[in-house]
């Protein structure tokens, strides 16, 4: 038998699946955070920019106002005009002095620095300090930035909040957007799944308003009347090649029935009329099936599958033509019945059979009934893996099909049949050689 193996897996879907509804206000979400914290960057450094700008200009208007009064009067010490600000002027005597009491002073260069730490009480300070150093005299000018820290503080604080409040209102403005963009769009899709309930689809375009959603219902539309179209055809065919073919086996099965009630029939005669006879339920099972699958419906029955396969085996017993194999049924397990046509268990049981029959030059062919479920298991060449991964697909033929005939559609049309009724199909190698085919049904 072919390697006949489960059906070739499907790509698998991916795990997660972000709605589109979900992508609207995670669009806006981030719109707004993005927004709102480029708003807050940009608020933030133009302020400590032009905070910064307007210190160190009143800083140096300062300095300078402080040293023009130090030389015009230098036994007296000036008064500065900022309460804010501390001056401090020492002459070139006193030099070493601001060494040892202001070490970080006493290296800065003339220009404006930020300095901050902790005093001796574990309180931070933070001053910005104006350095004039002319050859007989320094200045310094130290400005208390604690209060503007605090302010700084207070506004990052406020801007925190605010991109936190502007993205939680982009949240409910991309909530009530995606609200209002999805809801002709569910509209859409609850129609068409209603829709797809029945034989004649409803008319979706006569809901929706003329933008693109009622040009995707006219779409959907016109592929349903299509799609519509294309199946009424298909089933009317289906339906008259069977009317058409069942007149002429009703006629064959007649005819084939009438030369068997003969008495004067030859051993060779009556084995050739009995074989026409076989091909012609054969094709009347697969007819029916085929009705079956076209139609999309579950036919009822109440089939015996040993019995079936009895049959099936015995049909092909007359066609061994002295192959060394040998055909049998272990019914140990009991009766075997489904809810299903004969023909539809017929079709699906005669595949696997007449697959292991044709591939096994020599051996066993056995039907093994078991609860459920059928074996039938052959000591044929065995199953190679492109044949399990490919087995199932309408047209190919196995690894060893070269020297027999078929298209390769009996085991698309088992795997068809198993869809339809919720059975389970697999071929998996033997457990020493030959292959196992396992019919399981449902229920």
């Amino acid at each position: 038998m072919p390697a006949a193996d489960r059906p070739a897996p499907r790509r698998a879907r991916p795990t997660y699946r972000r709605r589109l509804r979900s992508r609207i206000i995670l669009s806006f979400l981030l719109l707004g955070f993005g927004l709102t914290s480029l708003f807050a960057f940009a608020t933030q450094w133009t302020r400590n920019r032009v905070e910064n700008a307007l210190v160190e200009d009143v800083m140096n208007q300062n300095i300078n106002e402080f040293a023009r009064r130090y030389y015009a009067d230098p036994d007296r010490s000036p008064d500065v005009p900022v309460e804010q600000i501390r001056a401090y002027a020492f002459s070139a005597d006193k030099f070493d002095r601001v060494r040892q009491e202001y070490p970080e002073w006493s290296v800065l260069g003339d220009g404006i620095h930020r300095l901050s730490g902790q005093n001796s009480d574990g309180s931070p300070f933070s001053y910005k300090l104006a350095v004039r150093k002319t050859p007989d005299a320094w200045f310094f000018l130290a400005y208390d930035m604690t209060r503007a820290s605090r302010g700084e503080a207070q506004f990052n604080r406020a801007i925190f909040g605010s991109v936190i409040l502007f993205t939680a209102f982009s949240l409910l403005v991309g909530w009530w957007a995606a609200s209002r963009v999805m809801s002709p769009v569910t509209e859409l899709a609850r129609r068409l799944r209603r829709s797809g309930r029945s034989s004649e689809p409803e008319a979706l375009a006569s809901h929706f308003a003329e933008d693109e959603v009622g040009e995707l219902a006219k779409a959907l539309d016109d592929y349903a009347e299509r799609l519509t179209d294309v199946v009424k055809r298909d089933r009317e065919f289906n339906a008259d090649v069977s009317h058409e073919l069942r007149t002429p086996l009703a006629v064959i099965r007649g005819a084939a029935e009438l030369l068997l009630a003969k008495s004067d029939l030859d051993d060779k005669t009556r084995t050739r009329l009995q074989r026409i006879q076989r091909a012609e339920q054969q094709c009347t099972d697969l007819i029916g099936a085929l009705l079956l699958l076209s139609r999309n419906e579950r036919g009822h029955g109440a089939a015996d599958v040993g019995k079936l396969a009895e049959q099936l085996l015995d049909a092909h017993r007359g066609q061994l033509m002295g192959k060394p194999l040998v055909l049998r049924v272990d019914d140990t397990q009991g009766p075997v019945i489904v809810d299903a046509p004969d023909a539809a268990v017929t079709v699906a049981l005669s595949n696997l059979i007449g697959n292991a029959v044709k591939y096994t030059l020599q051996g066993d062919v056995v039907v093994r009934l078991r609860a459920r479920a059928v074996d039938v298991i052959d000591s044929g060449p065995g199953l190679s893996a492109e044949d399990a991964a490919r087995l199932f697909e309408r047209g190919y033929r196995g690894s060893h099909a070269e020297h027999t005939q078929g298209g390769g559609i009996g085991l698309s049309i088992v795997r068809r049949l198993c869809a339809l009724y919720g059975w389970r199909v697999r071929v998996v190698p033997g457990e020493e050689r030959g292959v196992v085919a396992t019919l399981e049904f449902g229920g």
